[in-house]
Order: C-alpha cells, then structure tokens, then sequence
C-alpha cells in the first residue's frame, strides 16, 4: 500500500497544495520532530525554482502518479470498479462527502471512456482534488490502518450476539412493542470516517433515552457547563431512571435519568416556541450526523404521550421543587421532551453522531465543528458514569467506555478519539438495556484493548486495532521519506519504479520532504 508522510495541517486547510522538497540524507539543516523550523523553512523556499525543473522534467513524481502505479499495479489502466473496490477496503465509502469532487469527476470521466478504464492523465484528473484524503487512505493513515481486518473481527462480535434470544421487547410504550425481537444492527464511523455496518442497519428507530447525551451536549454548547449545573448534579443516582427522587440540593441527580433529561430539555432554546426548539434540536442532530439520516416518529410521539404518566408525575414534582428556570412552561416542555425522544435515526446515522463525540466535537464524514470540547468532555464524562441505567457501575467496569442506552434498544457507544458505535435490538434485559447490544460492548473490549484503562504499550493479551505508536498521525513534524524504502514498501518493479520516477535511482541516498501550503 502507497506510503507518505503527510502533515496534520491538511486537517485546517481546505485545499491544499503538496510541495516537494528534494534533499539529501546528511542535510545538516533538517532540524527533527516538531513544527518545520526557519531553517527548513528557507531550504523549502530556496528549492522550489529547482523543483520545478525536476517536475517539468518528470523526476519528481506527483502523489497521483504514486497512487495510480500502486493500484494500478503495473497496468496501463485502471477500471473504475477496481480503484472502488480499493477504495472501500481503507473504510471510506464513494458517497462520502470529502470524496464528492472525486466521485463527480470519476461519473462525467467514466462517459468519455469506452472501457471503464482510467488511464494515467485520467485517474489523475479524478483524484487530485481530494488527494491528500485518499493519499491517507491508500498508506494506511487511519486510525484503523488494516480495517479489513478489524472488521471481520467486527463480523464475529456480530454473529455471536446474534444467536442470543434472551430479553423482552419494551411494551409500556405501544409503539415500541411493534418492533421484532430479531432486529439486530451494529454500525461504526471511526474518527476517520471509516464505515462499516453489519444486519438491519438502515431500519429506523427512535433514539429514546439514547437522546439524553446528545440534548446535553447541545445545552452546555450553547450555555456552558456552570449554567446547565445549576439546574442539574452530576451523580449517579444509584436509582431507577424514572424515579420521584431528587438529591440534597433539590436539583435531579444527572442528566441521564428522566428527571434531569426533562429540566435539561427545559435549557434548550428558551423563550422561543416549542415548535423552534424542536426545529434547531433536529437541525443539530443533522449536523452530529453529518446529514446522514434522521427523522421524526410521530405515532411514537402520541404513544409515549399517551403512556406517559410516571414522567407528567416527574415534572409536577420538579416543577413543585423549582427545578426549571423562572417562567418555564412544564406542559409544553414535557411535550418536547416526548418529542425528542421520538427523533429517529438508524444505526449508521447514529454512528455518525457518536464518532462526532469521539472526534472532539468535528464530525468526522464533513469536517465540520458541531460541539465544543467542554461539551464532549461533561458528555463523555456522564456517559461513563451514569449511562447505563442501574447497570451503569457494571457497565463501567467491564466495558470501560462512554454509552447511553436506550429502551428502544439502542446502545450509543464512544472509543474516545478512535470511532462511535451504535448497536441495536429490541429485545431488553430486566435493567433496560439490549440484550444482544450489551454483548457485544463486552466482547468488543475482551478483544480490543479499547477501554479506558487498558495500558496500550503492555496489555499484551487484547488486539490493537490501531497503528503502533497510536498518535503517529497526529504528529505535525515533517518527516523525510527514502525513496529506496518506498520502493521496496510499494513492492514495485525496477521496470513500474521508472514509471513512477523515471530519472531517480532507487539506491540513491535521496530523500522527499512533504509540506503543506495555503495555494
């Protein structure tokens, strides 16, 4: 697979032009790690007259080039199906809306093609605007470098729960009991955007509880975390979710139990209708799920209306206690509340929405900042501790992660800075939570050295899904890379490598630099 070193500023920079420096191994200027000093600076500057000539004269290959002749391997041309077929194998789907200038260019490119083919000139037409991308993808610069792999663990984690058969679908909500108990689904976006989904993925489900984080994160982006906490603590409630029940301050225990969901829906929007508020609750949900899926059940709205005396119980009771800020109309806001507990998504759509809370708050399929980090951090941080229902201390314990469950059957769950994942399954164990979707958490991080805990470097007995040395792609150094080393990296005959590089000498002691500049 095509290796390069590549800097992280191609995360803050649009469209960005990739310079070749060429230099030799005993430079005494190159200074090593860290940001490009002033004296790098001033080589990059006082070679790029005698760059162009090598490039006009084809010495120095351009990244295309290098991507072309590694799938191309050796071949003249290229068939589309087989530049998709690699491209799927790195995680990244075509519909991807990084790659969307690729994959029009590859449509209008393809019509003018009487094979299916891509030549040299033509793939490089293709790609070049979203090189920098797929450059990552093809030297396995991801977070999940041999996806393929992890993902046909993924495959057995799946299957095994699968055969389950325990649990009772929830039934207190009518709407919900409509369900069957063999819907199974797990969906997973990597910070990288990696995708990969197993079973009824695309079956949509109201998010249920599982809204409570996302509703949270929302309040303490738009207000701050003192704000919201006057309102609402922070302790588990060692409680059921529905409970009458306040702590010491008269203030509900957590936003993750009913109690403390209903006031923090109370913060959201206020002083406009509950109409808007529902509006820009959905419109943000969007954005988590980088546009993807999300919708709205109305007959699970009237439902859990109909059925919902013990949370109309709740906020007569918070409402007697002062728990909403002054001039909160409770009626309407419990009407939200059931409201945004009807928000449908599917399984890959809400994936989307927990690798945005792995990814910091940046969604990782557009690129676009959705949630502060002080939001994702308290989210993150409740998650873990409360979760989980009354299983949430066990849940911590074994699993070790940030998930919220939901009496729908969902399980949002979050590997901080590496992907979210949600699985669902109707069926429910007696503390609420899916039967099959607790299975498979506990077998993800049996095999995976995915919980919080886990020492990376000598937890020898679990899987590392991620390349050694985990933070190596957020490095911002520019690293040199010998062209004898991608060669044999590459695997490419003397005969491809002078494709590729015509006038260089693969034994040569020369060396490339990579730097990343605003065009």
């Amino acid at each position: 697979m095509l290796h390069f070193r590549l800097s992280r500023a191609l995360k803050e920079i649009c469209k960005p032009n990739v310079r070749r420096v060429w230099r030799n191994n005993t430079d005494e200027t190159t200074v090593a790690g860290g940001r490009a000093s002033s004296s790098r600076r001033a080589l990059c500057t006082q070679t790029d007259a005698a760059n162009d000539k090598r490039r006009k004269a084809g010495i120095l290959p351009s990244l295309e080039d290098l991507l072309f002749y590694t799938i191309a391997e050796g071949q003249e041309k290229i068939p589309a199906h087989k530049f998709t077929t690699a491209l799927k194998a790195t995680g990244l789907r075509t519909g991807d809306p990084r790659l969307k200038e690729c994959m029009e260019m590859l449509k209008i490119t393809l019509k003018t093609t009487s094979d299916g083919a891509l030549d040299r000139h033509l793939f490089k037409k293709c790609v070049q605007s979203n090189i920098v991308l797929l450059t990552q993808a093809f030297r396995k610069k991801f977070v999940i470098p041999d996806f393929q792999s992890f993902t046909s663990h993924i495959d057995q984690i799946y299957e095994s729960a699968k055969s389950l058969s325990g649990g009772q679908v929830a039934d207190y909500i009518p709407q919900l009991a409509k369900f069957s108990p063999n819907l199974w689904a797990v969906s997973l976006c990597t910070v990288d955007g990696q995708r990969y989904t197993a079973g009824d993925t695309k079956v949509p489900f109201c998010l249920q509880s599982c809204v409570k984080p996302l509703k949270y994160a929302i309040a303490v982006h738009d207000h701050g975390t003192e704000y919201v906490h006057r309102f609402i603590g922070k302790e588990p409630s060692g409680l059921r979710f529905n409970k009458l029940f306040l702590n010491e301050d008269d203030k509900p225990h957590n936003p993750m139990v009913n109690a403390g969901a209903i006031v923090c829906t109370s913060l959201l929007k206020q002083g406009v209708s509950n109409a808007e508020k529902f509006d820009y609750v959905l419109n943000f949900m969007k954005k988590l799920a980088g546009n993807e899926y999300v919708g709205f059940s109305n007959a699970t709205f009237q439902s859990e209306r109909l059925s919902g005396d013990r949370n109309f119980a709740i906020g007569y009771y918070l409402k007697e206690k002062k728990c909403f800020p002054e001039g909160t109309d409770m009626i309407s806001i419990l009407d939200l509340y059931f409201q945004l507990c009807s928000i449908e998504v599917t399984c890959e759509s809400a994936s989307v929405m927990a690798a945005t809370l792995a990814n910091g708050g940046f969604c990782p399929i557009t690129g676009e900042r959705v949630v502060n980090p002080e939001a994702v951090r308290n989210t993150l941080s409740l998650m873990h501790s409360c979760g989980m229902y009354d299983f949430s201390g066990q849940f911590a314990f074994h699993v070790g992660l940030p998930a919220k469950s939901g009496v729908s059957g969902g399980i949002l769950l979050v590997v901080p800075n590496v992907m979210g994942i949600m699985c669902w399954s109707p069926p429910l164990d007696k503390l609420g939570n899916s039967v099959r979707g607790i299975q498979f958490c506990t077998d993800l991080v049996q095999l995976f050295n995915f919980h919080n805990y886990d020492n990376l470097r000598h937890f020898a007995k679990k899987l590392d899904p991620r390349r050694e040395g985990g933070d190596q792609r957020q490095q911002q150094s520019l690293e040199p890379l010998d062209y004898a080393s991608l060669q044999q990296e590459l695997a490419l005959t003397d005969k491809v490598w002078k494709k590729v590089c015509p006038e260089t000498d693969a034994d040569t002691s020369t060396t490339v630099v990579y730097r990343m500049e605003r065009n």
